[in-house]
């Protein structure tokens, strides 16, 4: 099944589509609307600020169609912004809109070096399908708070215990780099493609 990696502009395309490669997958980079409506598996990669992330979707005409996409059921995995946008408003840019897909907001470490660069390990919950109590690569300033803590399938610590996944039902969401985290990072992946065959 053909993989859709979504190119916003700024995302970290090569090293998604590198461990893509690795893993014998078929995929297809696009920013055309109609590349995201036909989607099957769709992954939104994460590098840049989330104002840029929402401007660029918005110029693209691809926030609605993303929407939509997201909550047709088709497996979705967000990397670092992929995940934060899904959520109402992130502390990043007060007043942009992100995706709305869950309550809640994107907030700002307020300890330690920010951005936090480096591997953490992963506590996985029971909510988790495809992860391990590994360590895993993350270069992030903010994280997500779920109003529904139902939805985190995994914390890291970095000063505060903060949520580094979700998942629920289609949708996966990772604050951390699978792209970028070694055999981890690949096994990782590999169990979300298996995990919606």
């Amino acid at each position: 099944m053909t993989i859709t990696v979504l190119d916003y502009g700024a995302g970290n395309l090569k090293s998604i589509t590198n461990m893509l490669d690795s893993l014998g997958c078929d995929y297809l980079v696009s920013d055309e609307k109609e590349d995201i409506k036909a989607a099957k598996k769709l992954i939104f990669p994460g590098v840049g600020n989330f104002d840029q992330v929402m401007e660029a979707l918005k110029i693209n005409d691809l926030t609605e169609t993303l929407v939509e996409v997201i909550k047709s059921g088709i497996p979705f995995l967000g990397i670092c912004l992929g995940l934060q946008v899904l959520f109402e408003e992130s502390e990043e840019a007060p007043n942009i809109k992100g995706l709305g897909i869950f309550p809640g907001k994107v907030v700002r470490f307020t300890e330690g070096k920010v951005p936090q660069i480096g591997w953490n390990r992963l506590e996985t919950t029971q909510n988790n399908s495809i992860l391990t109590d590994d360590y895993v690569y993350f270069v992030n300033s903010y994280h997500v708070v779920p109003e529904d803590p139902a939805i985190i399938s995994a914390y890291s610590d970095y000063h505060i215990k903060f949520t580094a996944s979700i998942e629920t039902g289609n949708i996966i969401g990772v604050q951390f780099h699978p792209e970028r985290s070694g055999e981890v990072g690949k096994n990782i992946l590999k169990n979300w493609l298996e995990r919606y065959n």
